[in-house]
Order: structure tokens, then sequence, then C-alpha cells
């Protein structure tokens, strides 16, 4: 059996690519922090096909923490130098968000605080 399950935050927003053949695919690293060691993290490559590329590439940015649930891959390839290159990365199944973007969690806040503060107007004394 073959599969990983991660939950970290993203290092940088994701890129997405179309192929040759028209299928869409989305790069991203998580940096995922080890839990029975002292802070060492883990950065994981993660690529994500089709409409869970187009979800990611469109949704999430830089900071955001993802439930990544995919498979680990290592695949082979010759470099333009003539040396034999190994990848070792996740190919995502599912991805999950754990937290809002950071610029709606503002804007939500921003309300919520105006909501509150509008209340505090209406109160008679």
């Amino acid at each position: 059996m073959n599969s990983i399950n991660l939950l970290g935050r993203l290092v940088k927003d994701p890129e997405i690519k179309v192929t040759p053949s028209e299928k869409m695919v989305c790069t991203f690293t998580l940096a995922v922090e080890r839990p029975f060691a002292k802070k060492e993290t883990d950065f994981i490559n993660i690529v994500a096909w089709g409409k869970t590329a187009e979800v990611v590439g469109n949704y999430v940015q830089k900071g955001q923490r993802l439930l990544v649930e995919g498979r680990l891959q290592i695949r082979n390839y010759v470099a333009k130098d003539g040396n034999k290159r190994y990848v070792t990365e996740v190919v995502a199944n599912s991805v999950e968000f754990i937290e809002k973007k950071e610029h709606e969690e503002k804007q939500s806040s921003m309300e919520s605080m105006g909501q509150t503060f509008d209340d505090a107007e209406s109160i008679p004394f």
C-alpha cells in the first residue's frame, strides 16, 4: 500500500501549468513539522492533477495550512548534462483547506469588529 497524509503550510504560491496534452498540473511545496523532533521541518514537493490542480492553483496561497492525501512517487530522468536524476514527490489525490486565505480572515475579522462597534454605538448610555 502506498498512501501518505501530510499536514503542513504552503511554502510559496502554487504553480499551475497545462501539459501539451491539455492536462492541468499544479506543483507546490508543503513545510511539514516533525512531531517528535525539536523544530525540524521537512519540505515536501506535491503534484496535483486535473480538478484538484485547478482548485489548489486558484484558491490557495503561501502560508495556508493544507491536509494532503496522496501517494509517494519516485521517478527519474536524464538531465541535460547526461546524469540520471531522481525526484521524490507526493501525488495528491485530495487536498483539504485547513484555513481560509489570510485576506479573507482579515476581511471577516474587520467585518465582525465593525458589527461589534455598531452594536456598541446603539447602547443608550
